[in-house]
C-alpha cells in the first residue's frame, strides 16, 4: 500500500479494508509504514499501525477446536472492533466508547472482550512477523476493560466514576495522577519482557516521577 507515501489517510484506509497487505516490502526492503514514516506521512503510519482486519476478530466469533461456544459473541464483534481500530488511545476516550454501547458496558461482555484481546496480543507476539505495537495496544485496551469491570462491580457511579477518577487532577498542579498510574500499570503488566517496545517505554518512563 505504497500510496500511503502521498499522505492520503482515506485512500490508505480503503486499501487496507480491501485487503492490502502491510508487511509486503518494496525494492529497498521497506514496508508501506516504513516508507510513509521516511517521507514524513505520520498520519498514514498511524492508520496502518492501528489497522486490524474485521476478519481477524470474527475468527473468535466461531467455536474453535473443542470449544462448544465462541470466545466472542457475534454481537460484541462490531463494538470491540471499533475500539480496537481507534487511533485515539486516551483512556477516557476508550471508556466513553465502552459506556456509549449498552452491549459492551456489562461485566460479562467486558470479560469476554478482554480475554480475546489477550489472545490477540499473544498471537501478535508469537507470529512470524511480530507486531509489538499492535500487541501493546491490545494489552493496553485489555487493562482498561479490566479496570472498567472493577468499577462496574464496586462503584455505584460505575463507569462515570472511572471517568471522574481519570480526569481528576491533584490539588497542587491538576496533574491526573490516577490516569498516569493506570498507564504505567498497563506497561508494567505487559507479559512479554523481551519486547523491544516495552524496554524502550520502561527506559523512558522509569526515571520520570509522577
Amino acid at each position: 500500500i505504497f500510496p500511503s507515501n502521498s499522505g492520503n489517510k482515506e485512500i490508505t484506509w480503503m486499501m487496507l479494508e480491501a485487503g492490502a497487505e502491510t508487511d509486503v516490502v518494496n525494492s529497498v526492503g521497506r514496508t508501506a509504514a516504513q516508507m510513509a514514516a521516511f517521507v514524513g506521512q505520520h498520519d498514514c503510519v498511524t492508520v496502518i499501525n492501528n489497522f486490524f482486519p474485521r476478519e481477524r476478530l470474527d475468527y473468535y466469533t466461531k467455536p474453535q477446536g473443542l470449544d462448544k461456544e465462541p470466545k466472542l459473541p457475534v454481537k460484541l464483534a462490531g463494538p470491540l472492533h471499533r475500539i480496537i481500530t481507534t487511533t485515539n488511545m486516551h483512556p477516557v476516550k476508550i471508556v466513553l466508547l465502552v459506556k456509549e454501547n449498552p452491549l459492551l458496558a456489562e461485566i460479562e461482555a467486558l470479560q469476554k472482550c478482554y480475554r480475546v484481546l489477550d489472545l490477540i496480543c499473544e498471537k501478535c507476539m508469537k507470529q512470524k512477523d511480530m507486531n509489538e505495537v499492535l500487541a501493546m495496544k491490545m494489552h493496553y485496551i485489555s487493562c482498561i476493560f479490566q479496570k472498567c469491570i472493577t468499577f462496574l462491580k464496586e462503584r455505584e457511579d460505575k463507569l462515570d466514576g472511572f471517568i471522574k477518577s481519570l480526569l481528576k487532577g491533584r490539588e497542587k498542579d491538576g496533574f491526573p495522577v490516577y490516569q498516569e498510574k493506570l498507564i504505567r500499570e498497563s506497561i508494567r503488566k505487559f507479559p512479554y519482557c523481551e519486547a523491544t517496545l516495552l524496554q524502550q517505554l520502561v527506559r523512558s518512563i522509569a526515571p520520570v516521577e509522577i
